[in-house]
Order: structure tokens, then sequence, then C-alpha cells
């Protein structure tokens, strides 16, 4: 199948271009290199350097027959500060994106959202069904994508599926995360360890959790990338499917920090700080629906595991 990744030059579509790759489709990435990096983009793939908002020429010259949409701004922080930015690449861009794939007359997608779309929700694991109420610029964001695409599922017979999920991990085809302005834990803690930063801080450990710390779901990015490819044939024309995943589980902050000491043997200095408003003290996805429905089973649940896989990939890079 021919087959445009849309920001595959950043941490979670590359691996899923590798993927691609490794299972015999023909792959084009498009990417501005706003945050992603052309040397992560795996060899095999076309790489078009250019923005969603100009992505037409490419999808009519590599005529896909599905896209996988990954190209977003995705700090939420900056989404509050910097709201305009988000508008503009998050909803805009995938406007552009949507219309270029109805010129080509390309109409399947698997759409990278995320689970920021539900806020702070009512019951824990978070189901499908549950309420989105984004609390941030970026969740609103992938949430008005979320209804864009069901808009044109229903219209022009766009057959779409929109995955939802919490924190990405670990490393696959000795691709890992590699942020500018790096915000997620794993890699802070691996930082540290490496020597390029001092401590990492843990934000509040008075939370209703049994460590006091908050619990936050984490993928393998290797299980994500399998979760991509089963559903990128799931839906029909006019169907727009919507899917979490998850562990099951979640980790705490004080687990994520033991977990990464064990692999890099570094005592990684904590320092505690105030917790951060609108921060839940649990954040875990069910992901009960994929597995019924497309099988999806993660391979990769170990916490120890996920972060030996980085470790491994920050070590070498």
């Amino acid at each position: 199948m021919r087959v445009l990744v849309a920001g595959g030059a950043g941490y979670i579509g590359s691996v899923v271009t590798a993927a691609l790759l490794a299972d015999g489709h023909e792959v084009t990435v498009l990417d501005d290199l706003s945050t992603g990096h052309a040397d992560a983009v795996p060899e095999g793939a076309t790489l078009a350097e250019v923005s969603l908002h100009d992505s037409a020429p490419v999808l009519a010259e590599a005529r896909p027959e599905a896209v996988l949409h990954f190209a977003a701004k995705s700090l939420v922080g900056v989404s509050q500060q910097r709201p305009e930015e988000y508008w503009n690449t998050n909803v805009s861009g995938t406007f552009a994106l949507l219309e270029a794939m109805r010129a080509a007359d390309c109409r399947r997608i698997v759409f990278s959202s995320t689970a920021a779309t539900y806020g702070e929700p009512d019951q824990v694991p978070i189901r499908e069904d549950a309420p989105t109420r984004p609390t941030n610029t970026y969740g609103a964001s992938k949430l008005a994508v979320d209804h864009m695409l069901t808009s044109y599922a229903v219209a022009h017979g766009f057959a779409a599926v929109s995955l939802r999920y919490f924190n990405v991990a670990g490393a696959a085809y000795g691709l890992g995360e590699r942020h500018t302005t790096e915000t997620h834990l794993i890699p802070i803690a691996l930082q540290v360890a490496a020597g390029r930063r001092e401590s990492l801080t843990v934000h509040g450990e008075d939370y209703p959790t049994p460590d006091g710390t908050c619990i936050r779901d984490y993928v393998h990015v290797a299980d994500l990338s399998d979760a991509h490819l089963l559903a990128l044939p799931a839906p029909a024309a006019g169907e727009h499917r919507i899917y979490n995943l998850g562990n099951g589980t979640g980790f705490s902050v004080q687990e994520v920090v033991e977990a990464a000491r064990e692999v890099t043997g570094h005592p990684i200095p904590v320092t505690v700080g105030e917790r951060r408003a609108g921060d839940p003290a649990q954040l875990v996805a069910s992901s009960d629906r994929i597995r019924a429905e497309l099988g999806w089973t993660p391979e990769h649940t170990d916490l120890v595991g996920i972060v030996r896989d980085a470790w491994k990939v920050a070590q070498a890079r």
C-alpha cells in the first residue's frame, strides 16, 4: 500500500514509518522538521519537507492510498500561552491535509489523537464514551480534529480512526524520544542519569495514591505502532472509529524514577515541588474496545523493560 505519514520525522511517526516499511508498504513522509529530525526518517521512505498547509502537491504526486497523521504541536503549557499556533497547525493544518486527501481521492486516515481530549475524568480507567472536556488548548485542538473526521466520514466517505493515548515511551528500530524541549518524565529521568540535568522535579507527593505521586498511563512505542497498523484497514468508508490505547493500570512517578534508577545504576536525585494546577491524581486509559475489535495486545508492558529500551537508544545517540 502507498502510505503518507504526516509527522514521520518525529518520535512516534518515525517508528511507525519503520514498521510500515518492514511490512512492505511504500512510504512518503511529510514533515516540516520544526520539531522532527531528518535523520530519524528511516531509509527507504521518501521525505517531503513541507508543512500540513502545503501538503496538496505532495499528495497529488505520491497518490497515497492511506494517511497516518502524527503532525502536531503538542506542548500543553505552550498551548495555553500561544493558542494561535495550536489552532493554526493542529486544526487549520489538518483541514488543509484532509482537503488535499479529497483532491487526491485518498480517504483512509488514522489520526494520532490524545487522551487529553477527556480532561479530568470522572472515572478511571477512561473509556471512549467518557465526556470530552479538555482543560487545555492542545487537547481542545485534537478534539476539534476528531469532530472534523466524523463530519468528513459522513459527508465525504472517509474511513477514519482516532487513537487516543497518554504517555508513549520506550524505543524501537533504534528510534527513541528526542525533543528540543523535553517535558516527558522518562526521558527527563534518563537525562539526569546521563549527566545532562542535575535532578528531576516531582510535582507533588501528597496525592491519594499508594506512594503519594501521580499515576499515569505509559504505552510502549512499539505497541503503539502495532495499534496504528491494525487500525489502518479497520474502518469502512463513512465510518470514524475512536479507540483508547493504554496499559490498563498505569505507573506512579515514583515507580518510573525507581525503574530509571534500576536500569541506569544512577541515583537520579529528586526534588519535590508544588503540585501543578489541574494535575489529576490518576490518568489511565481503558483499551478494552481496541483489544476486542482489532485484537490489539500490547507486548511491552513491563516498566523496567520500557525504560531499558529508551536508555539503550539514548546511550547510542
